[in-house]
């Protein structure tokens, strides 16, 4: 079904998956010590959400039938000089991981693959979102860095609830554990 080509591009994109997983706790690990239960507990959904991307990569494979290869990854950043860093390491990430989602549909595409693309375009949609969600996380930080409270309060009221799970999301491979 998937191509070589896209295989492999996809094998790597779960790498940079899980990575942005591991580097999402290290950020929720830095608030935690820093007594910010609001911005550690956005960055522990972050990751949660990160590490189900990859499993949805991995079901993908899978499905196709292709070989899946769960890499090993590098360590996180963990030291930071403000509360700004990790958001803006988070936002960096954000648009480089919307970059290689683009490039992954650009490799479906040469390749003819059109499951593939298909499969990606909702990443693709994600990637808008996520973009969106840390440019204005990382607005607040920077406007509130001197006043931390004023950004717990704003994540309680603009990212308080539990998000209702998208209906058009890929099946992840275990579940959305």
């Amino acid at each position: 079904m998937a191509t070589p080509r896209f295989v492999e591009r996809l094998n790597e994109q779960i790498a940079y998956e899980f990575a942005a997983s591991q580097q999402y706790i290290a950020n929720a690990v830095y608030y935690d010590s820093q007594t910010l239960p609001r911005l550690a507990g956005f960055f522990y959904a972050q990751s949660v959400e990160e590490r189900n991307h990859a499993m949805m990569m991995v079901r993908y494979l899978l499905d196709a039938d292709a070989r899946v290869a769960i890499p090993g990854v590098e360590a996180p950043e963990v030291e930071f000089a403000d509360i700004v860093a990790p958001v803006a390491l988070a936002l960096d990430q954000e648009r480089r991981v919307s970059d290689q989602i683009a490039g992954l549909i650009s490799v479906a595409r040469e390749e003819s693959d059109y499951l593939s693309e298909q499969f990606v375009q909702w990443f693709l949609k994600e990637q808008v979102e996520e973009v969106s969600t840390m440019s204005s996380l990382l607005a607040v930080v920077e406007r509130s860095s001197d006043s931390p409270m004023f950004i717990e309060d704003y994540l309680a009221r603009e990212h308080g609830g539990a998000e209702a799970e998208d209906p058009t999301a890929p099946a992840a491979a275990g579940g959305a554990l």
